[in-house]
């Protein structure tokens, strides 16, 4: 990866922004990888040397490394244990992940995870957290032959306003939350993963035989849909959102004159918003440009 300086940082901020002692060990994918998308991960794989990310770009990502940092200096007694990477291995693939935080109780381990993140993640449930938290659990018992009694995400948010929360409402009361995570029976954890490693691997193949790379689904794009929005002339938040353009405008019509519907185009907002970084190499993206 090349990275660059455009905002013109001083050298000792670029350096802070840019460092890294990040590894996976001798694993093939991490937990994170293994839950992204197989195409992305191939993409990322064959144009490693071309792809470009400004220094910037690391601050919340190293704003989290403090955090974790600092709870790791916190962490006492022989009941825990702190940033413990762990290994497993499935159909000769080696998955690890990197554990925050394990609290050893008489009915299980407790896994932890911290997030830096934004409100908006903590009120829409991100089905990535589940998803990742129990590869996690998953790992623990693979790698310690120990049961997990509970998951749980410490979430600090980056953007939290105390006025916001004040007005109540499902807003965040605090700007630390600790949100619990459902934790999947042992055969949904060892399915999920097992499917993962699949896809993976067939993708793995696929590029290496110059085949054509499976497709992104609609969650891996982080696919919006079209939505229609009721408003009323001189207002500017919408009165009702609706899926179906239809009963949008069923709605603007009871509603009388000086109402109508403003139609929200959905999009990939990965790929059309440039949070992926190989979608200047993915014929997937091109090709829905074109459409």
């Amino acid at each position: 990866m090349k990275i660059t300086n455009k905002h013109k940082l001083p050298e000792v901020v670029f350096n802070a922004l840019t460092f890294s002692d990040y590894t996976r060990g001798d694993s093939l994918l991490s937990a994170t990888q293994l839950i992204d998308s197989p195409r992305v991960s191939q993409l990322q794989r064959q144009h490693d040397d071309e792809i470009e990310q400004d220094a910037v770009d690391f601050l919340w990502s190293r704003f989290g490394t403090s955090v974790h940092q600092m709870f790791e200096a916190a962490v006492q007694g022989d009941d825990c244990i702190s940033e413990e990477r762990l290994f497993a291995e499935v159909n000769g693939w080696k998955i690890s992940g990197a554990i925050d935080l394990q609290h050893t109780t008489p009915e299980g381990i407790i896994v932890s995870d911290y997030k830096v993140t934004s409100v908006w993640s903590v009120m829409n449930d991100k089905q990535e957290w589940h998803k990742q938290l129990n590869l996690y659990a998953w790992l623990v018992r693979q790698a310690k032959q120990l049961p997990v009694k509970q998951l749980r995400i410490i979430a600090i948010l980056r953007d939290w306003v105390r006025r916001k929360a004040e007005q109540g409402g499902n807003y965040p009361d605090s700007p630390i939350q600790m949100i619990t995570i459902p934790l999947w029976s042992e055969s949904d954890q060892d399915a999920y993963v097992e499917e993962r490693v699949e896809l993976h691997q067939s993708a793995d193949f696929e590029y290496t035989t110059g085949g054509e790379l499976p497709l992104c689904d609609a969650h891996e794009r982080w696919e919006k849909p079209t939505v229609y929005a009721v408003h009323k002339k001189g207002r500017v938040r919408a009165i009702k959102i609706h899926q179906q353009e239809d009963e949008a405008s069923d709605h603007a019509k009871s509603l009388g004159t000086g109402h109508y519907v403003d139609t929200r185009l959905g999009e990939s907002t990965r790929c059309a918003q440039n949070w992926c970084r190989v979608s200047q190499w993915c014929s997937q993206f091109k090709e829905s440009i074109e459409e």
